[in-house]
């Protein structure tokens, strides 16, 4: 099966569970073989995480669909990713609001990433290379943020970075599976909901899991 037929195949697929139509429209629009390793090349539209070297993944379709789906992206957003791995994300994430901040805490793929994205010609990405502080409070507040890895808990730090009524996805729980939930920040008590269980690869950082 060739690419556009797999890439057709994946997305009928997802429309049977995301709804948002946006985010269908942009999934079935951004070319994800261009994110994957070469020996990845023709498994890029497989429902499924792939290996992208420094013991990470690009991930699933379908998790990348729903995450995107939670954030309830308009247009107008600032939006912050924690994790840039491979851009894919991000460069989804560039289609439905209006500016990407994504930090990656492997330099490498930091700068593959940039070089994959600007070759594709987006403008409103900006990648960093992680420091202590988890997030980049610099470009704060966001309004949504999203964590392609897993914590422990949902940590303050985010929380801090991000705007009252925005809204924080992040998988929470072991360093071998967690709870995929999305955060709203209010003034009094957060609202917290449940999107289903999940498998990422640890969130390292500080108020996280360590190294």
């Amino acid at each position: 099966m060739g690419l556009e037929a797999a890439r057709a195949r994946l997305i009928d697929c997802l429309s049977q569970e995301i709804s948002d139509k946006r985010v269908l429209s942009t999934m079935a629009r951004v070319p994800r073989e261009l994110f994957v390793p070469p020996d990845s090349y023709y498994s890029a539209y497989e429902d499924m995480p792939l290996s992208i070297g420094f013991g990470q993944t690009i991930s699933q379709p379908f998790i990348v669909a729903l995450m995107t789906q939670a954030l309830e992206l308009k247009g107008d957003e600032r939006v912050l990713e924690l994790g840039t791995g491979s851009g894919y994300q991000a460069a989804i994430l560039a289609e439905l609001a209006k500016w990407v901040v994504s930090v990656e805490r492997v330099p490498q793929l930091a700068e593959s990433a940039r070089q994959v994205l600007e070759k594709l010609g987006y403008a409103n990405i900006e990648i960093h290379v992680a420091e202590k502080t988890l997030g980049w409070p610099a470009g704060a507040p966001y309004d949504a943020i999203i964590v392609t890895a897993g914590a422990p808990r949902i940590p303050n730090a985010l929380l801090e970075q991000l705007s009252f009524g925005g809204r924080l996805v992040i998988p929470v729980g072991s360093r071998w599976e967690q709870d995929l939930l999305r955060v709203t920040r209010r003034k009094k008590r957060n609202f917290i909901e449940s999107l289903g269980g999940c498998r990422f690869v640890p969130l390292i950082g500080e108020g996280v899991w360590e190294g």
